[in-house]
């Protein structure tokens, strides 16, 4: 038996568009299916802010143009995107699969939902920004709507939303029992359809629950031994964007939360897959949680690329 692996990949990276979203699905199946080869159990989260973005934006013009049509909360608009994603992502690791010989490894997508906790600070506090891009201009007219919006670490305007960290997988004993029967997993998609307790029922929040907290929550409670966290760049930098911009190839826990209080990482970007990370790191012996990008995934879980924290 390999290791339990949970695998982190960012919306962004999916792409922004059908054709690309497919094309990234192929690239990362590529990369898992090695792990899977090799005899490693994986579970796949993935990010989904830009198409959660995209569909909440599609369904307010259609209730504009058909006033019958209420509006989607955006608990909604994440189980859409765990659907469209998951659909690509598990045909594109089905077939990765099936080219590699190992016939018996089934693939399931599982519509996930993750408790919060409706008093969580966050709320008064939207940091999370979901969506296309905006320029200054469009920023600025959302903003007049009464939509916050944030800065997304040097790349542009995104409308910014509550992103309450997460207390519990719904869908936990679902996930485990497939993991442990030979299933190749994807949940926790887009971080979770955030829901909130009421009596017996779980009614969705408007929120967007970071995926990397809910990785790094699912990697604990599944008793994993890694948390992989596949972003844009190959590893974890300091001084990003300056002359002494350097990256780090591996970072004790203390180190990773000192960095953190400094303000080293971005909020809205490298911040929460860094305290994510440290957070699993520290959970339990022998963890440890690994941020790189695709191409250099299968090095950095050898401990010869990308960052390491543990």
């Amino acid at each position: 038996m390999g290791r339990r692996i949970v695998a982190a990949i960012g919306g962004n990276a999916l792409g922004a568009t059908l054709p690309e979203q497919r094309r990234a699905a192929e690239e990362t199946a590529r990369v898992l299916a090695g792990l899977i080869q090799g005899g490693d159990q994986v579970v796949l989260v993935h990010g989904s802010g830009p198409q959660i973005g995209l569909i909440s934006a599609a369904m307010t013009g259609l209730s504009r143009t058909d006033p019958d049509h209420p509006m989607a909360p955006l608990s909604v608009c994440t189980a859409m995107a765990q659907g469209y994603i998951g659909y690509d992502l598990q045909n594109a690791l089905g077939e990765e699969l099936l080219r590699r010989g190992l016939h018996w490894r089934p693939v399931v997508t599982l519509l996930t939902q993750v408790e919060v906790d409706p008093a969580d600070p966050a709320f008064d506090h939207p940091d999370k920004p979901v969506g296309t891009f905006l320029t200054e201009a469009e920023a600025q007219e959302m903003a007049r709507r009464g939509n916050p919006v944030m800065e997304d670490a040097g790349r542009g305007w995104r409308r910014a939303v509550a992103s309450p960290r997460p207390k519990r997988v719904v869908e936990l004993e679902s996930i485990r029992t497939l993991l442990d029967h030979g299933t190749v997993v994807v949940a926790g998609g887009g971080g979770g359809i955030p829901v909130a307790a009421q009596g017996n029922a779980l009614k969705g929040v408007g929120a967007v629950v970071d995926k990397d907290f809910t990785a790094a929550l699912l990697a604990r409670e599944l008793d994993a031994q890694v948390l992989l966290i596949l972003t844009g760049v190959a590893g974890v930098s300091v001084h990003y964007g300056k002359p002494n911009q350097r990256q780090l190839t591996h970072m004790t826990v203390p180190v990773a939360r000192e960095y953190l209080a400094r303000g080293e990482f971005a909020a809205g970007s490298m911040g929460p897959k860094v305290a994510a990370g440290a957070e699993f790191a520290q959970s339990g012996p022998g963890r440890r949680c690994v941020i790189t990008d695709l191409s250099h995934a299968a090095d950095a879980l050898r401990g010869q690329a990308g960052t390491t924290i543990g």
